[in-house]
């Protein structure tokens, strides 16, 4: 009799070595029909292990998920992407040079957060994780406001009681980020319960890392959406890295984490994550589904993760350098900007004034944020925030150290 065995996810490339994306299950452009948004669960499940691709190799747009998206607002979306990797750029250094305390970049992972917010009404409510900031560039958010979260200043819209880059907003319909890995999940499926009862056409729409897949709160908000046919788009973007640790360990070695949709009996789509075509197509069909009461939908973004987890993260340590130049799905700006020159509707000048004028804007947002003050120079939040925004009535031992620290300042 064989014995039994423990397994353990194997890192396909570690330090040192030639990275290894032998593991992938891709497909060609095109390959991946369309069902229409009222097919059963049942009829479609074999979604969930193929690849909706759009972009194929020569950088035309084919196949039934084709969007047909007109050229500006393809425009429109690569300026989005690039002003967000700009924006990541230039947060990376600022942290570097001890302006700021953290940042996470999205490098890579543009067209996720782009092309679906692109994709979905203003109205839509959006529970994100913390490396969807292209959502704040397409809805309008100036930079400035975001930068000033980072900077935790006297504009600092969290009012310095938050992690930087855990921005919110509630007229944009985008919902505080949290440090707890997967809580958006299940808040996204109650804000979709809530509106279905309310009768509206409005979804929710979330996002997590794949590592994320392996909390509780994934099953929960899978078990409830699924129940309730809750209008939601349950996002999981696989960038391959949860930290240093790789998708395997959460259990994407095995099966795709698209695949666990039709087990909760959910619709479940796997798509090429930098394709931006792709990503916009599959998000709009997911949507139409729920709004028109046909259910919820897991989209799982295979993509890849090209910059460090964090500013407190080596990924040099796990894995090789030079993974990202290597990954098979290439860059999504770079995908749809030669897509866009393939119409013949851009240009490599047209880019690289694009890319200058989006650094320009950075910049000045820069200059104006740090107006506001910085981790080191004046103005200052006002101390007393502390008390506010908790209770409705304040009680008598907080009344009490708000009187101390008053008297206290008063004193100096």
């Amino acid at each position: 009799m064989r014995p039994s065995r423990l397994h353990i996810p194997k890192h396909h490339s570690r330090p040192g070595e030639t990275p290894d994306f032998s593991y992938l299950e891709l497909a060609p452009a095109g390959a991946t029909q369309r069902p229409d948004i009222n097919t059963r669960v049942r009829d479609m499940n074999g979604l969930a292990f193929e690849l909706v691709r759009v972009i194929d190799d020569g950088h035309t747009a084919v196949g039934p998920w084709n969007p047909h998206l007109d050229p500006p607002e393809l425009q429109v979306g690569l300026r989005h992407m690039m002003l967000t990797r700009a924006f990541d750029d230039r947060m990376q250094r600022m942290q570097r040079a001890g302006k700021t305390s953290f940042y996470m970049r999205s490098l890579g992972e543009e067209a996720v957060a782009v092309a679906q917010g692109m994709a979905l009404r203003p109205t839509d409510m959006l529970f994100p994780s913390y490396r969807q900031q292209g959502l704040y560039v397409v809805r309008g958010r100036p930079l400035v406001d975001l930068m000033c979260q980072l900077l935790s200043n006297t504009r600092d819209m969290c009012k310095g009681r938050q992690l930087p880059i855990m921005y919110h907003w509630r007229d944009g319909n985008i919902f505080s980020i949290s440090g707890n890995l997967t809580t958006q999940f299940p808040q996204a499926v109650g804000w979709a319960m809530a509106a279905a009862i309310k009768g509206t056409d409005d979804i929710a729409a979330t996002w997590i890392g794949e590592g994320s897949s392996a909390e509780a709160d994934f099953h929960h908000a899978m078990l409830f959406a699924s129940v309730y046919e809750a209008p939601v788009i349950l996002n999981v973007v696989n960038n391959q890295w949860a930290i240093s640790t790789f998708q395997g360990f959460a259990g994407g070695e095995h099966r795709s984490f698209a695949a666990r949709g039709p087990g909760f009996g959910m619709a479940g789509l796997r798509v090429d994550g930098n394709d931006f075509l792709a990503v916009y197509a599959v998000t709009r069909w997911a949507a139409e589904r729920a709004r028109n009461g046909f259910g919820p939908t897991i989209i799982e973004h295979v993509t890849y993760r090209g910059a460090a987890h964090s500013t407190s993260d080596d990924p040099a340590r796990y894995r090789p350098k030079d993974d990202y130049e290597r990954w098979p799905l290439g860059d999504p700006v770079e995908r749809l900007k030669n897509h866009l020159i393939d119409l013949g509707e851009w240009s490599e000048e047209r880019h690289a004034a694009l890319a200058k004028e989006m650094d320009e804007h950075v910049v000045a947002s820069w200059k104006e944020a740090v107006t506001y003050g910085t981790l080191t120079e004046a103005p200052r939040l006002d101390a007393h925030l502390m008390f506010e925004d908790v209770f409705k009535e304040m009680p008598e031992h907080l009344k009490k150290q708000e009187a101390e620290l008053r008297a206290e300042r008063a004193e100096k």
